[in-house]
């Protein structure tokens, strides 16, 4: 391949070209006997005088190797024999006043590890898949109504070796997925993966759209990571960010001495906050690049999904709603999710938005974004600042737990706990609870088993999952030796156990999404801070009643009224003794007594532990009241 066709040329240029990877950047050719001969190079570079290859093989002198210009709108190509895979390469342009620039080619599959900033020639065909069962299983599956909770990972911060060095890609297979297999974790979500210079911009500053950070291996150690996470169930979610990106001179910004990846519009070009430039996603070529980059990652490494950053920032100019919606930035959203369901209809997209714009997750036919899912982060902060506030004056903001349920079903939502929450000072998520030692675990526990209980999908950031005492440090690993105290290792026990009632109690996941699968026992206790709400599975199969107590007091002989007349059992109750609670809770079956309470015929008599939440599954049922 030397050139691509006049069709790929013009689907390219009318921003339709979906499979541009397969075209541009460097690609080994073989001979018949598979022996490589050379690499083709093709490039995108509109404003350049001229290009050239430069690299190892002709001493990086741009005299030796200059490519021919195969489109007036500024395709460039060329093939050059000799070069060898995992050769160093960059791509020299000359502006028409004779500037010299040296870019990394935007296209490459493989790039050398930071601080150098070279691409390198790599054969992305030939890695053997294994997660055939697992993809067959996935297309048959209704991801609306399936268990789904998130392990939101770090590649180079989860875990380190003993001499501090990173594990690579196929090393951390053998450490994370047992680990997510203990948890109960169904996915991980990989923060930005695509090469980048900066190991402080946590990959949130790319550079190569194509390229796995060199970091921890090769692009097919990554390959093997994400099949060994199929192999055992797991899916795999890539945050991505799509509305910017980093500045850095062997990078996209003023690639060819002007502006190419970004807007050409002074006002709305950079991001002066994140040091970034802003993706001209108006610009057909560019909207073939990032659309094709998305495809990619599903065709090569398999990903199952992606976690889209800054989505306000593509919906708004700059992320401000006062600048006014760019319409090109929705126009390109609605294309990408389209394209991306086209080719894996049960694929996760999942947009990353602070703002109220509509429809987010409602597919483009019916005038939606396209996305399936949507972080909520309204959810986030209000519930985060009611267990915030110490208990005795939570009654204030008893709207910040109910009000969630006003809009619950708008969109199809994924309740964060994220990275974003344990960073800058924010405090990590125990150290945001209130009260004395015992109150901290027990306000966790309480926090976690309102994440699992409440309506949508779940995510975690790594070591929330177990307390993590210090906010997320990006440069070390987590805490691990927390697991060695008892409060940790017993505030774990129970983040497990409520996540595997999560995954195995139907009424908990198959009606995130539909208004009539949950139901407000009480929401107005604010005097007390006691909540009850029901979570019923589809045609009413299964029923659990939730209760909440954000006060340290203990209630004895509490009235709940039920829907239902019959016997209830306690699934789960934060405050037993082996998940460090102080025992207080319900071991015999509850039995429903007929009188009027909260609206209905019967009501049940329990003891509620303090700072606690339990959850109590129907066993019977006799008949049903004011249905």
């Amino acid at each position: 391949m030397t050139e691509p066709t006049d069709f790929i040329k013009y689907l390219f240029h009318k921003g339709e070209l979906k499979e541009a990877y397969h075209h541009f950047g460097s690609h080994v050719i073989f001979d018949d006997m598979k022996n490589v001969i050379g690499v083709s190079f093709c490039v995108y570079a509109p404003h350049a005088k001229e290009v050239s290859v430069i690299g190892d093989f002709n001493g990086w002198d741009c005299s030796k190797n200059p490519m021919k210009k195969v489109s007036d709108e500024g395709i460039w190509t060329i093939y050059i024999e000799g070069v060898k895979e995992y050769d160093n390469y960059k791509y020299e342009l000359i502006t028409w006043d004779n500037h010299h620039i040296k870019k990394a080619d935007p296209f490459a599959f493989h790039s050398e590890t930071r601080p150098k900033t070279a691409s390198k020639v790599y054969h992305i065909d030939g890695y053997e898949w294994h997660d055939i069962k697992y993809l067959n299983n996935l297309k048959e599956k209704n991801i609306y109504e399936i268990p789904i909770l998130i392990y939101e990972f770090h590649f180079g911060t989860w875990k380190k070796k003993e001499d501090q060095n990173y594990y690579s890609y196929s090393e951390m297979a053998d450490e994370v997925i047992p680990y997510l297999l203990e948890q109960g974790f169904t996915h991980i979500e990989v923060l930005p993966i695509i090469e980048h210079p900066y190991d402080g911009s946590w990959g949130y500053q790319g550079t190569g759209y194509y390229s796995a950070t060199s970091r921890y291996g090769t692009p097919k150690d990554l390959m093997y990571f994400i099949d060994r996470c199929h192999q055992a169930g797991i899916g795999v979610i890539f945050d991505f960010v799509l509305g910017h990106f980093c500045r850095d001179e062997h990078g996209l910004y003023l690639f060819d001495g002007e502006p190419t990846y970004e807007y050409p519009f002074d006002d709305v070009r950079e991001n002066p906050v994140w040091g970034t430039a802003n993706f001209d996603l108006g610009k057909n070529e560019i909207r073939s690049f990032l659309i094709s980059s998305i495809m990619f990652w599903m065709e090569y490494y398999h990903v199952d999904g992606f976690r889209i950053d800054a989505v306000s920032n593509i919906i708004y100019w700059l992320g401000d709603k006062n600048r006014g919606v760019n319409y090109k930035g929705i126009e390109f959203l609605r294309l990408l999710n389209t394209a991306v369901f086209d080719f894996q209809p049960n694929a996760l997209m999942i947009a990353e938005d602070s703002t109220d714009f509509p429809m987010v997750t409602k597919p483009v036919y019916m005038g939606g974004l396209g996305f399936n899912y949507k972080w909520n982060m309204g959810w986030m902060n209000d519930v985060l600042e009611y267990f915030e506030e110490d208990s005795l004056f939570r009654k204030y903001l008893h709207n910040n737990i109910t009000f969630g349920l006003v809009y619950a079903y708008s969109e199809n939502f994924i309740l964060p706990f994220s990275h974003d929450e344990v960073v800058h000072g924010k405090r990590s998520l125990i150290n945001k609870m209130p009260g004395d030692y015992w109150q901290k675990f027990a306000n966790y526990r309480l926090l976690m088993g309102f994440l699992m209980t409440h309506p949508g999908k779940k995510l975690i950031f790594m070591g929330g999952e177990f307390a993590h005492m210090h906010e997320w440090k990006d440069k070390e690993q987590l805490d691990w030796h927390l697991y060695q105290y008892p409060s940790h290792d017993s505030a774990n026990r129970f983040v497990r156990d409520i996540m595997q009632i999560y995954k195995t109690e139907k009424a908990l996941y198959e009606t995130d999404h539909i208004g009539e699968g949950f139901l407000w026992i009480d929401c107005d206790n604010a005097d007390q801070s006691i909540f009850s709400f029901i979570r019923k599975s589809k045609a009413n199969e299964e029923v659990l009643l939730i209760i909440m107590n954000c006060t340290p007091l203990v209630f004895h002989h509490y009235k709940i009224g039920v829907p239902y007349e019959g016997t209830f059992e306690e699934i789960i109750n934060s405050d037993k003794d082996y998940y460090g609670g102080s025992n207080q809770y319900n071991g015999d079956l509850i039995h429903t007594f007929k009188g009027k309470m909260h609206g209905y015929n019967q009501y049940i008599k329990i003891l509620i532990p303090p700072l606690g939440i339990s959850i109590l599954k129907l066993k019977s049922k006799k008949v049903k009241a004011g249905e």
